[in-house]
């Protein structure tokens, strides 16, 4: 992605809301003017490869918010803050088309966000969207366990994420691995069980999704499954919808190897730039 020229009508503003980290609350990112939307992001890791130069705000009980690690009262609290921050956003720039972009958790994010309020957003494109629990960590067994757990031992850490099925990316891993802003402890039960309640919830939402859909997902994720993208496929009402599989791509898309990182950057910024010109032809027709 280019910088354009400051005499564009309209501005690309990418806000990186990671899943990983978060800065205290009250502070706003600094934005970056790199094409013609406002997009509203939400992104695990620690840095966007896109060259934004933008400085994100980062997630409820992740790096430098206030509290503890990895515990939310409720999974709302990320959808709240996403809309809150969206709104100051269209203050500061009315009459922008507005996307989201999600990854991972954040797609969860995303897709809750635009069920809250699905007339505010021109589309939504979702990298590896967390749409489905594991089979293999979602067994009956286990998430009784993980509801007895979480009323006496909520704190209790059920294992931490191998940075090797992020990416394959060794330059990428080692950034996780090193940065001291990414929690490293193990998942918590209380944090387990609201991203259960989220998928729950983002069932129930899939029919509702009328807006447009980019859809990027690595074929053996391990950590998002990709039944939750097809899934998301089969379900959404959504008259405009694309699925794009990379295949030997792991996690994180957009810290992958190059050529992978490379196309999905591509592939978002063709598919937001054809937007524009489709409700322009729409709005004269």
């Amino acid at each position: 992605m280019q910088h354009q020229q400051r005499s564009q009508e309209t501005i690309f503003d990418v806000t990186l809301l990671e899943c990983q980290r978060k800065v205290p609350h009250g502070r706003l990112p600094r934005m970056s003017h790199i094409g013609t939307f406002l997009i509203w992001s939400t992104l695990m890791g620690s840095t966007f490869s896109a060259d934004t130069g933008s400085h994100p705000p980062h997630q409820v009980g992740h790096g430098q918010s206030e509290g503890d690690r990895m515990v939310v009262s409720d999974f709302h609290v990320f959808v709240r803050d996403s809309l809150q921050h969206i709104d100051l956003m269209k203050k500061d720039h009315p009459g922008l088309p507005v996307f989201l972009l999600g990854h991972s958790m954040g797609g969860a994010i995303s897709i809750l966000t635009a069920c809250e309020r699905p007339n505010d957003f021109s589309g939504m494109v979702l990298i590896s969207p967390l749409v489905v629990a594991s089979p293999d960590v979602a067994t009956p067994i286990k998430v009784f366990a993980a509801k007895i757990l979480n009323l006496v031992l909520p704190n209790l850490s059920l294992g931490s994420i191998d940075p090797n099925v992020i990416s394959r990316n060794k330059k990428e891993v080692d950034s996780y691995t090193t940065d001291p802003l990414v929690y490293h402890g193990g998942m918590k039960v209380s944090f387990v069980i609201q991203l259960l309640n989220a998928i729950a919830k983002i069932e129930r939402a899939l029919p509702k999704l009328t807006l447009p859909l980019l859809v990027l997902h690595g074929s053996p994720d391990k950590l998002c499954d990709i039944k939750g993208s097809y899934l998301l496929m089969d379900t959404a009402p959504s008259q405009d919808k694309t699925l794009k599989v990379y295949d030997e791509a792991f996690h994180a898309l957009h810290k992958e190897l190059p050529e992978v990182t490379a196309s999905v950057l591509k592939e978002i910024q063709s598919w937001i730039s054809q937007k524009p010109s489709a409700a322009e032809e729409a709005r004269h027709s």
